[in-house]
């Protein structure tokens, strides 16, 4: 497997991670409308008239287009600049790890300690995987 394929497989297995999230969101709303839950003219203009749980799947969906869009960027930079490497390429898989843990934390326990703390650690790496980057386009 190529340095480029190894940087660009995490983010195959993060797309699974917004479907797997998307469908279950989805669902989660359907089953409140059909069960009564929810009337859909409270939802129309506030989301937050959601029940808890389904409110708690937005919002991790929503999630996985906010950071994430930056390490979308960056992938496509490393590949149009041929600054792809073992370093980069590790760094995205632990990034996306730290997708994975931040959504298994935000739709299971919910427990905000440990999601902030994947959220971050998620955040530091790319932040460190930015850096890398620029060292290797303006130093290397």
């Amino acid at each position: 497997m190529s340095l480029t394929q190894w940087l660009l497989l995490p983010i195959f297995l993060h797309l699974v991670l917004v479907v797997y999230v998307g469908v279950n969101s989805i669902r989660a709303r359907i089953a409140s409308v059909m069960k009564g839950e929810t009337k859909l003219s409270a939802i129309a203009l506030n989301s937050g008239n959601w029940p808890p749980r389904v409110r708690q799947l937005g919002n991790n969906f929503d999630n996985q287009y906010d950071v994430p869009t930056t390490w979308y960027a960056l992938c496509a930079l490393l590949i149009a600049t041929g600054k792809v490497d073992v370093i980069s390429a590790t760094l995205s898989w632990v990034f996306v790890i730290t997708r994975y843990i931040h959504s298994y934390i935000h739709i299971g326990s919910n427990t905000v300690r440990y999601r902030m703390y994947s959220f971050l650690a998620g955040f530091v790496v790319l932040a460190v995987m930015w850096m890398w980057f620029a060292v290797r386009l303006f130093v290397g």
